[in-house]
């Protein structure tokens, strides 16, 4: 691999590289501090498009790991963001939860059932046909579909569950319309991230534990990219995939001392 420029800004997944199933992963609380001293800029993501950064933030200090508002990126926010560049103040119908509605009230947007300018599908754990339904018809009728992110499961105690992936299939299915995917592994979630804490792609690192998303994205973005093996990828799965990660590491501990 050729020399790389050292690295000054950190982008690190959150589900399966700092918490898993609601318990930190040991190291996690040392790396953030050490990036919270180092006056790094960094961000946390997450695909799930349910909860507001303040939410998560709230969630992530019961747990005992503090990250910063300002520091946590979803798939809610680069997609509001994607539509307020696309087509400022414009109107959308909406399934998915408060992190998404309330990205996309942010940014001006008004939230309507009434000739929407696109059909915004997330994450929410209520997912009703009749709001599905609603989606099909208006996306017949011209409206643009757009998809906060492509994971088609969700982890829970009981086991996987459906996520937004799969629903947005069904949508497309009904329609013959294709969404566009604005969280990962799309790379413009990870540029609108390194603009959003001023890095560059160059001098910056994507942590995550999936190759078909956290290290896609990374390295389409053009930076360096670390594969944990505290999620869903398994060492001997790395070699299955046309691409490859950086360096693979146990765990988010193991990079502690990169900052």
């Amino acid at each position: 691999m050729a020399d790389r420029k050292p690295i000054d800004s950190w982008l690190t997944d959150m589900d399966g590289v700092l918490i898993h199933e609601g318990v930190p992963i040991p190291g996690a609380d040392a790396f953030l501090k050490k990036l919270r001293e180092s006056g790094k800029p960094f961000l946390v993501l997450t695909n799930n498009s349910i909860y507001t950064p303040r939410d998560l933030h709230a969630r992530l200090r019961r747990m005992g790991l503090d990250v910063p508002i300002e520091n946590i990126w979803t798939s809610a926010l680069a997609t509001a963001q994607f539509l307020g560049d696309q087509r400022p103040e414009g109107t959308a119908y909406v399934i998915g939860e408060a992190g998404l509605t309330t990205a996309l009230h942010d940014i001006g947007y008004i939230l309507t059932d009434h000739e929407p300018d696109y059909v915004v599908l997330g994450e929410t754990r209520t997912y009703s046909f009749e709001a599905m339904t609603k989606a099909v018809r208006l996306i017949n009728d011209g409206a643009r579909f757009i998809c906060t992110n492509p994971d088609e499961t969700g982890p829970s105690a009981e086991g996987a569950l459906p996520a937004t992936g799969a629903v947005a299939a069904l949508i497309t299915k009904a329609t013959g319309k294709q969404p566009y995917f604005a969280g990962k592994p799309n790379p413009l979630m990870m540029r609108t991230g390194l603009n959003t804490i001023g890095a560059h792609s160059e001098t910056s690192a994507m942590i995550g534990d999936r190759m078909d998303t956290d290290v896609l994205a990374g390295m389409e973005a053009g930076m360096q990219t670390f594969l944990v093996l505290t999620g869903l990828t398994r060492p001997e799965q790395v070699e299955d995939f046309p691409y490859r990660p950086s360096k693979v590491v146990d765990s988010i501990a193991d990079l502690v001392d990169r900052i």
